[in-house]
C-alpha cells in the first residue's frame, strides 16, 4: 500500500499485492486463462485501488504523476516485477500509457461490465515512462 501527499496533505492511495499467496483478486482471473505463459506470473504483482481525493480527481497530470512515481519507485526494489490488473476498457487505455497491454479482453465481468486482464513488465513500463518524459520535454 502506498499513499500520496501534496503540500503536507494525503491526497490518495495505491495498492500492490503480490501474486501467489491467494490475496490478489486477479489471480482467479489468471487461473481461468491457462493459455497464458506460466513464467509471466513470476514476481507478479496486482496493481489496483489507485484512488485520489475528490478535490484532485479532475487533474489527469496528478494521477499520471502518482502512478509514474509508484511504478518507478517499486521497480527499484523489484527489478523483475510483472504487473497485472483487471480494469474496464477505458482504464486499460490509461494503463497503456504506462507500458501495460491487454492480455485477455473481457477476461471477467464486474457489475455487468466486461473487464480486461492487463499486464506490464519492468522493461515495458520503463520504456513507456521514458517516452512520456521525452514527449513532455518537447
Amino acid at each position: 500500500m502506498g499513499a500520496f501527499a501534496l503540500n503536507g496533505r494525503f491526497i490518495g492511495t495505491i495498492r500492490l499485492i503480490p501474486l501467489g499467496i491467494s490475496l490478489a483478486p486477479c489471480e482467479a482471473v489468471i487461473a481461468r486463462h491457462p493459455q497464458l505463459p506460466a513464467q509471466i506470473q513470476e514476481d507478479g504483482w496486482e496493481v489496483g485501488r489507485l484512488v485520489l481525493h475528490p478535490d484532485h480527481r479532475s487533474e489527469p497530470e496528478l494521477l499520471k504523476n502518482c502512478f509514474h512515481l509508484t511504478l518507478m519507485r517499486f521497480i527499484e526494489s523489484y527489478p523483475t516485477a510483472n504487473f497485472f490488473a483487471t480494469c474496464n476498457p477505458l482504464l486499460a487505455r490509461l494503463y497503456r500509457r504506462f507500458g501495460f497491454s491487454v492480455l485477455v479482453r473481457e477476461a471477467c465481468e464486474k457489475e455487468g461490465e466486461p473487464y480486461h486482464l492487463i499486464h506490464g513488465n519492468v522493461a515495458s513500463v520503463r520504456l513507456a515512462v521514458a517516452k512520456d518524459a521525452q514527449g513532455a520535454r518537447q
